[in-house]
């Protein structure tokens, strides 16, 4: 390693010495170099349909903070629940491949609806490794549950899927799923503590907890807008029922395996300590996504980008 003072000395020769061949320039500039670039942090790619998708940014935020992110909302070409498998498919494939061209070393799937219909067509188009929201959502539920008995909430395309049913079937438990249309466009609208979202909440939940499932201990949320809902969930589920949070499950199941996810990505300790860098990318108006966003995320988002993927 040059000292500051033999380095100025060789960075001179290279400004000034006319006589120095080019091949000293070259090993010179690449000290400089090599001696100024901060190694990067790994980045993680967040993709859904919409906006839902940042309450699993902001789990990320909180558990998984030694990476950078970039989110994917797909705001023009929402609801994914209306179109058909294929389509949501060709859809999540085209996203998954923009947020790789962005730097993307691992992708989360939080979109119930892309995760449920087109995980497997996700995995097999992308470079990179792939996680979804039910099997995380799932296997939380699997361990907070004492009577094996669960409740899932979610949009009309989720549950018409059976994704989570089979998922929680895979591990011995009984599931209810329960499609709860009316809740997105409520959160979407800002009223996540009105009255009429309260009425609503109590029918579907009133429902879902009847013809056998009374006992039922955990109530997963099956979409990424209902995190937003918890409080008045928690007012008026039954007593003894506990709320499993894919959005969380999904963030502290990248947790756990981050490292062995993003090989080196514990490596640099001093760039890990410093603030995760967001950018954000979105189909349609950037102005509408930043306004609706920070209800789901939390914090201010700025600098949203616009991108046209053709069909």
């Amino acid at each position: 390693m040059l000292s500051s003072r033999s380095f100025a000395g060789a960075l001179n020769q290279v400004l000034f010495g006319a006589e120095r061949d080019v091949f000293h320039t070259i090993i010179v500039y690449t000290i400089l170099v090599h001696t100024t670039t901060t190694p990067r942090r790994p980045t993680i790619g967040v993709f859904d349909s919409g906006f839902g998708g940042l309450t699993v940014l902001k789990a990320l935020l909180e558990l998984v903070p030694a990476a950078d992110y970039v989110y994917f909302g797909d705001t023009a070409r929402l609801p994914y629940g209306s179109k058909s498998v294929e389509t949501v498919a060709r859809y999540a494939v085209e996203a998954a491949h923009y947020l790789e061209s962005q730097g993307a070393q691992l992708l989360v799937i939080a979109c119930n609806t892309a995760t449920a219909l087109a995980l497997d067509q996700i995995i097999a188009a992308a470079h990179v490794p792939v996680v979804g929201v039910v099997e995380p959502g799932a296997e939380a539920a699997a361990v907070a549950t004492k009577n094996r008995k669960i409740v899932v909430i979610g949009t009309e395309a989720t549950v018409s899927s059976h994704a989570y049913r089979k998922a929680l079937e895979s591990r011995s438990l009984q599931a209810r799923e329960k499609a709860c249309p009316l809740l997105v466009p409520l959160v979407e609208e800002g009223w996540v503590d009105h009255t009429v979202t309260e009425q609503v909440a109590q029918i579907y939940l009133a429902e879902a907890f009847a013809d056998g499932f009374a006992d039922a201990d955990t109530l997963v949320l099956g979409c990424t807008h209902y995190p937003l809902l918890k409080p008045l969930l928690h007012r008026i589920a039954p007593g003894h029922v506990r709320i499993v949070d894919s959005a969380e499950s999904t963030a502290h199941a990248v947790g756990a395996h981050f490292r062995e996810l993003l090989p080196g990505s514990g490596k640099d300790e001093e760039e890990r300590r410093s603030a995760p860098r967001l950018k954000f990318f979105a189909t349609d108006s950037t102005e509408k996504f930043g306004r609706l966003g920070a209800r789901f995320l939390g914090l201010a988002i700025e600098n949203v980008e616009h991108v046209d993927l053709k069909e």
